[in-house]
């Protein structure tokens, strides 16, 4: 079989409310997700023992090859499904790492579609968001990248939402903020509830109406994820400084934010001027769907 190519698209949580802490410890969330045109790239060239090599901007942050989630998914699908065909993957990791972007969760779910692929496995075959279930709590959204709400800790979704193409810049100061620290920082208490979940009936079809909708429903883990980098603030502030900007928000549990601006030509403006005043910064204007 040819070499098998996957896209990783960056995900995007345009709204995200935490609903409450569990006693378990894990948090129950409802997230609108939008997926960006934007991401890591992943390819499969099936045969031999399972390898992963990563290129790219983001290689070495990525960390050791053993424990990247393209791995993990891998073995967790041979878990389930004994007698797999394998091969080389390679990842062109162009996303920040520790993003709020689900880049890793996007990898992992790109590789669980490469391995259906190069074993003739149905896409919807329920072994493969068994798997998604058991690498992380973004995985199963980006198994299949599209709008959807997310709820529980990741493994509820909604069918795919039909909301109308959404542009926007993705910024990272490339500040770490991670997850967990930001869930201590909420200060929930075992148990404790918060507001109630979203519905997919609230969001209109229309992209004005959206934005208006959008603005009214933030990210419960903004505040948290401030008061451990403070440079969000900063990049926010420089986005929401931009005519263009309709809506600045951070993605996640952090440090990406986003503006949503009325179209593609005021999305590359606002782009230009933010990485031209800070060019450290990753900066790109894209299209959420």
């Amino acid at each position: 079989m040819s070499k098998l190519v996957a896209r990783a698209p960056a995900k995007v949580n345009l709204t995200l409310r935490v609903l409450r802490r569990r006693t378990d410890g894990f948090h129950d969330l409802s997230s609108l997700v939008a997926f960006a045109g934007v991401g890591d790239r992943l390819t499969l060239e099936p045969g031999g023992p399972l390898a992963l090599t990563v290129e790219g901007p983001g290689a070495q942050a990525a960390g050791p090859v053993d424990d990247n989630l393209v791995i993990r998914a891998a073995r967790a699908l041979a878990e389930r499904r004994p007698g797999l065909e394998f091969g080389h993957f390679a990842l062109a990791k162009r996303l920040p790492v520790a993003a709020g972007l689900g880049g890793g969760s996007s990898d992992a779910a790109a590789a669980l579609r490469l391995l259906a692929q190069a074993n003739r496995l149905s896409p919807d075959d329920p072994v493969l968001m068994a798997a998604a279930c058991a690498v992380g709590s973004d995985v199963p959204v980006c198994l299949d990248p599209r709008a959807r709400l997310m709820e529980g800790v990741g493994d509820r979704l909604s069918p795919p939402l039909a909301l109308p193409p959404l542009f926007a810049v993705l910024v990272n100061c490339r500040a770490v903020v991670p997850t967990p620290a930001v869930f201590r920082g909420l200060g929930l208490v075992s148990g404790e509830e918060r507001a109630g979940p979203l519905h997919p009936d609230v969001f209109p079809a229309a992209a004005e109406g959206l934005i208006a909708c959008l603005s009214g429903i933030g990210n419960d883990m903004e505040e948290a994820a401030e008061a451990i980098a403070p440079d969000i603030r900063h990049a926010k502030a420089a986005l929401a400084e931009g005519p263009e900007a309709r809506l600045v928000r951070m993605s996640g549990s952090g440090a990406t934010v986003f503006a949503l601006t009325d179209d593609c030509r005021a999305a590359a403006r606002l782009a230009r001027r933010v990485s031209a005043r800070y060019p450290a910064w990753w900066v790109k204007a894209t299209v959420l769907r």
